[in-house]
């Protein structure tokens, strides 16, 4: 048998607000009980694996951004199982039994509408002997009456509205990637941009528009402009985020970025000319100044 631990396991997509309720119990219930305080995840996630709207599907954060989340949460150790089709046919009972075998689980913590196991069992319908299990109520956001979860946070971000994703996730949304080359139009009309490709590719991109952004480059903050879309004025096809960095001048290509949603400016559309464009710009960039 290994160490003794207090153990709460899920996805943790995002680990929003609600996630942190249950983290701040299992935190708290390891320090009194002196054990070790563990998450139990998964990668990937269990949609992509069992067919079920993967191709729509979407994440908030990528395995190492969960990762950093959880450890800021208080958590001793992050486990990482992968998900497969064998794994997903365990029951409740059978998973239990490994959290006790492989982790030395002595206490389960689950969130209220958490189900686990092929059976899909509630904390209420699993009743095993050992390790005893916690179950932790549900959480709301500030901005609405609906329970916090990683759906409604999706949904907020699909629908542009950041800023209610933001108090659901308790930190500022964020994308990060690498710098690519893109069409170097903006340079002509005086707004440089820096093309971002996303390293997790399912990542949840917001809606297309403009947003007011925090840019993170190389441990330096600015302030930036987001544009997310296809760029209608210049006919363009394809989807792409290109961020004005500003007062930023440097070139940084091929350097890693990340992006911080605050809110949104407006929508993205087609202007009627480059001047048209540069003219609504000036407007973006002193709405994102504020």
């Amino acid at each position: 048998m290994c160490q003794v631990a207090v153990v709460t396991t899920g996805f943790f997509d995002g680990v929003h607000l609600g996630h942190r309720h249950v983290l701040e119990t299992v935190v708290s219930a390891a320090r009194e009980r002196g054990e070790e305080a563990i998450v139990v995840t998964f990668w990937p996630h269990p949609r992509t694996v069992l067919q079920q709207d993967a191709r729509e599907f979407r994440l908030l954060s990528s395995l190492d951004e969960k990762k950093a989340l959880l450890a800021a949460c208080g958590i001793n150790r992050v486990e990482v199982l992968p998900f497969t089709r064998e794994f997903a046919a365990l029951t409740a009972a059978q998973y239990i039994d490994l959290l006790r075998e492989r982790y030395g689980a002595s206490l389960v913590v689950m969130g209220y509408d958490n189900r686990i196991g092929s059976d899909r069992k509630t904390a209420w319908e699993v009743t095993p002997p050992m390790p005893q299990i916690t179950v932790v109520d549900e959480c709301h956001s500030e901005r609405s009456e609906e329970s916090i979860s990683s759906t409604q946070i999706r949904k907020a971000l699909e629908e542009g509205r950041v800023e209610d994703a933001n108090a659901m996730l308790g930190y500022e949304y964020g994308l990060y990637g690498v710098v690519v080359a893109g069409n170097r139009l903006g340079r002509t009309i005086g707004f440089p941009t820096a093309n971002m490709q996303l390293y997790e590719p399912l990542k949840l991109v917001p809606l297309n528009g403009v947003y007011a952004v925090e840019v993170d480059v190389q441990g330096q903050l600015y302030k930036g402009m987001c544009n997310i879309g296809v760029r209608p004025t210049v006919d363009g096809k394809v989807r792409t985020i290109e961020t004005h960095i500003l007062d930023f001048d440097e070139e940084i290509y091929g350097l890693p970025l990340r992006l911080r949603f605050l809110r949104r400016i407006r929508d993205e559309r087609k202007f009627p000319s480059l001047e048209a464009l540069k003219e609504q710009l000036e407007k973006d960039r002193e709405a994102c100044h504020c």
